[in-house]
């Protein structure tokens, strides 16, 4: 029963530690680096001050999202951080649609700054673009059509 005794007093001790505090994750050159996740993409993420250039995959990103609603989600994190133009964002991503690749920039562009700055986090947090998306394409089945979508039942 001693040795119960003592471990309980370890496990509470290591209750009354703090949460983690969040570090700023900077590699040599100055860049904060992320993966960010979205359907089938996966985006790999540099940011670095700088003058606001966003390369996606070697091109600008408003010729790579060439639709404005695209543009718009790859811009919502600064905008909600208050740092638009203060960031130079490279960015590779592969897989998917244009969509989820959006969608897995944005998320990796949300880590990467809270890396870079954690002061941003809790704005961010609220935002929800530190949020992994999990929804993927289920599966087809067999004896189906799709995924849930039963063949044409005629009775004759």
């Amino acid at each position: 029963m001693a040795d119960l005794s003592a471990l309980k007093s370890l496990a509470g001790s290591s209750e009354s530690v703090a949460a983690p505090a969040h570090v700023r994750k900077v590699d040599a050159q100055g860049r904060s680096y992320a993966t960010g996740k979205r359907k089938d993409a996966v985006a790999r993420v540099w940011v670095k001050a700088g003058s606001g250039k966003i390369l996606v995959n070697g091109k600008d990103y408003s010729a790579y999202f060439a639709r404005p609603v695209l543009q718009m989600i790859l811009q919502q994190p600064l905008v909600a951080a208050a740092r638009s133009g203060q960031f130079d964002i490279i960015a590779t991503v592969a897989g998917g649609g244009l969509s989820g690749q959006a969608g897995a920039v944005r998320h990796g562009i949300s880590k990467a700054l809270t890396y870079f700055e954690p002061g941003l986090r809790p704005v961010l947090k609220k935002g929800g673009f530190l949020t992994r998306d999990s929804r993927v394409v289920e599966r087809k089945k067999y004896g189906k059509a799709k995924a849930r979508r039963s063949f044409q039942f005629s009775k004759r």
